[in-house]
């Protein structure tokens, strides 16, 4: 079984766009959406869900109010400024004892944020709990205010963090997920994609595994390329896509996976193109191809169609670069 992963070195390079071609050329592969923080391959596929599941990513801790006696040390310790002064308003005039003068009262004060944050939920008719309470967008879910707690009145459940999903398209079953807003472990839930995607694989029987991953370096990227076949870098001819490229490679490089390069919108800056190739070749990456700029790419999108089911100069680029990906084998020389 072969994993394809398309990765970039930073966002809107039109890697998307480039694994939704793939996957009609392909001939019904597994497809995963491992870009969990901003999934857009389901606009361009239009997938019909088959099953929903849970993505549970962390824990987050709760204070129950007729527990808490308001002794206030979940406060003191917590450092994240995620533990709530509900009980009466906090006095945030400098010199006041609630203001510690530490000089960051303009931003980042977590006096003034609870304050805040208590008048925004008072004016939107929302319950008011007594003493303190856990903001659940700041919680980190250390558990200190939980393991500290004298009179054990905070409880630390499992959080939903988004949802993971199998779906049929018209280019082969696809899994991909949703992370919820201001949620974490995104690399946990792009492991959980890769699992469920090559599952499918073994129990349907396909060789190929086409993944289209997250822009960066990061957790979520490393999450995605760990273990696969291959990768391909989508680039663009600019300073920032030059550079970014360079930090993949690396990556990849770090990890051992045979990389190849493709450069998006070559025609923009013919010269950048030149040199981000010869960068690439000295970094022991092969050249997939380049892709003309193509208008074409919006048009498909606003058409949810793949570049590759249009007639569009793109398109022939396109299939150019994956014939090319189809010969360049693990274990060939270089191109």
């Amino acid at each position: 079984m072969e994993e394809l992963v398309v990765i970039s070195g930073k966002g809107g390079t039109g890697k998307t766009s480039l694994t939704a071609s793939f996957a009609v050329l392909a001939g019904r592969p597994v497809i995963a959406d491992c870009d969990v923080d901003a999934a857009d391959l389901h606009l361009v596929l239009s997938p019909r869900v088959r099953e929903r599941h849970e993505f549970r990513s962390g824990r987050e801790a709760v204070i129950r109010p007729e527990a808490c006696t308001g002794c206030g040390l979940c406060s003191i310790l917590c450092r994240f400024g995620a533990v709530l002064s509900v009980s009466s308003e906090p006095d945030v005039s400098p010199g006041a004892a609630d203001c510690r003068d530490c000089g960051y009262c303009v931003r980042s004060c977590p006096v003034r944020t609870n304050a805040v944050i208590r008048e925004m939920r008072n004016a939107s008719g929302g319950e008011v709990p007594s003493l303190y309470a856990i903001d659940p967008v700041a919680c980190e879910g250390c558990g200190v205010c939980v393991r500290f707690c004298p009179e054990q009145a905070v409880d630390f459940p499992e959080t939903v963090g988004g949802e993971w999903m199998i779906s049929e398209t018209r280019c082969g079953p696809l899994v991909h997920a949703r992370l919820a807003p201001a949620a974490e472990n995104s690399g946990k839930l792009v492991s959980t994609v890769r699992r469920e995607a090559r599952r499918l694989a073994g129990e349907q029987g396909r060789g190929l595994i086409l993944v289209d991953g997250p822009p960066g370096i990061g957790c979520p990227v490393i999450a995605s390329v760990t273990g696969a076949s291959r990768i391909l870098i989508v680039t663009e001819p600019t300073v920032s896509g030059e550079h970014d490229l360079e930090r993949v490679l690396s990556l990849a490089g770090h990890f051992g996976i045979p990389a190849s390069v493709c450069i998006n919108k070559w025609d923009l800056n013919p010269e950048t193109a030149d040199r981000i190739e010869t960068a690439a070749r000295r970094k022991g990456a092969r050249l997939a191809g380049r892709i003309r700029y193509d208008p074409a790419f919006t048009r498909a999108q606003v058409r949810e169609k793949a570049v590759v089911e249009i007639d569009a100069p793109g398109a022939g680029d396109i299939r150019s670069v994956w014939d090319r990906l189809e010969l360049m084998k693990p274990g060939d020389k270089h191109g």
